[in-house]
């Protein structure tokens, strides 16, 4: 059961709500779903009212002309929209054609004895693949998919080998209506498919990625972690949230990135472009990576679960507000039911 708290909750104080059946008022309708899911048989587009959120791309979308078609990849976000419409990712970008908007490969593995990389396309070692649109749903408090990805790897023996199993759980809710923001969640559990484990090695870059619209460049982005670093000194450095802004063709607008204390090494290290990196050309990359400075190892029977919040607004967000959204995610109310 699910319903939009009103007012505001106090730290430590409690509420009670008394949940009665009643036959339904003559000529009342149900309420409809605020938060809708459009598939389009390629796609899905999430939208909160008449706006949409984001779009989930679950077809196998062809590499770029010209590009190698080990580049072609489905199961990836984008666009982002934010709440009046302007657009934060970016896909297949001439500099790095296996960027696709928000994704969730991983660079350094070894399974078997094969060392598999499912970040770099064109390598040919690995890709990620939506392997099922397991179940969408509507509602007035949040819409949102589950999907699975597998992590496939092409150099095993007599054919390709699903290696790690990816659920995604993504959710829109219908939160701060009149507060220019949409918040957006990502559950990402991962799961061994054979009796073989996977080893995850440490490495820069890998697992939670955010490219962003090439609107945003060293002269017009703002990066601010949760513990002050920003685009010059961020890089390799822990922090629970990272907010990332800039200009879309409506208005500035940008995203709280935020990791849950559950995850594996929390607080995570990021991995962004610093400032001169990648000079003249589109340089805003965000990534929250677990296995930054060490391996992460999956057990066959043990399922590991990633979470991850977005905050997705128009304007700017203050340093303050980021943080306690933040902590409402990382510590929501505790529910117990009489």
């Amino acid at each position: 059961l699910w319903w939009i708290l009103a007012g505001k909750t106090a730290a430590g104080e409690a509420r009670t709500f008394e949940l009665m059946a009643r036959p339904l008022a003559n000529g009342r309708a149900l309420p409809q779903a605020v938060v809708t899911v459009a598939n389009d048989g390629e796609t899905l587009t999430l939208s909160v009212g008449r706006r949409p959120a984001i779009r989930y791309q679950y077809a196998l979308l062809p590499a770029p002309e010209g590009a190698s078609p080990l580049y072609a990849r489905g199961g990836f976000i984008h666009p982002i929209w934010s709440p009046s419409g302007g657009v934060l990712t970016r896909i297949q970008p001439p500099d790095h054609y296996h960027h696709v908007g928000l994704w969730n490969p991983w660079t350094r593995t070894e399974f078997e004895g094969r060392k598999i990389d499912f970040w770099n396309l064109a390598d040919g070692q690995g890709t990620v693949r939506a392997r099922a649109l397991l179940s969408t749903t509507a509602g007035v408090v949040f819409g949102g998919f589950r999907a699975l990805h597998e992590h496939a790897d092409p150099q095993a023996p007599g054919a390709p080998k699903v290696a790690p199993n990816a659920g995604w759980q993504v959710r829109v809710w219908n939160a701060d209506p009149d507060d220019d923001a949409c918040i957006v969640d990502l559950v990402s559990t991962l799961s061994c498919a054979t009796d073989s484990p996977l080893t995850i090695e440490k490495y820069r870059y890998q697992g939670f990625g955010f490219r962003a619209t090439s609107a945003l460049d060293d002269a017009t982005a703002r990066l601010l972690t949760s513990e002050g670093k920003d685009k010059s000194n961020g890089n390799a450095t822990r922090a629970r949230w990272c907010d990332v802004r800039g200009p879309t063709k409506d208005g500035q607008a940008g995203i709280v990135f935020m990791s849950h204390p559950a995850n594996y090494n929390h607080p995570e290290q990021i991995r962004i472009w610093p400032t001169g990196m990648n000079e003249g050309k589109e340089n805003v990359f965000f990534n929250f990576n677990p296995a930054q400075d060490r391996d992460w190892r999956l057990e066959p029977g043990r399922t590991d679960t990633l979470r991850y919040r977005m905050l997705v607004y128009d304007g700017s967000v203050d340093p303050v507000r980021a943080e306690q959204r933040w902590k409402d995610f990382a510590h929501p109310p505790r529910v117990t039911r009489q």
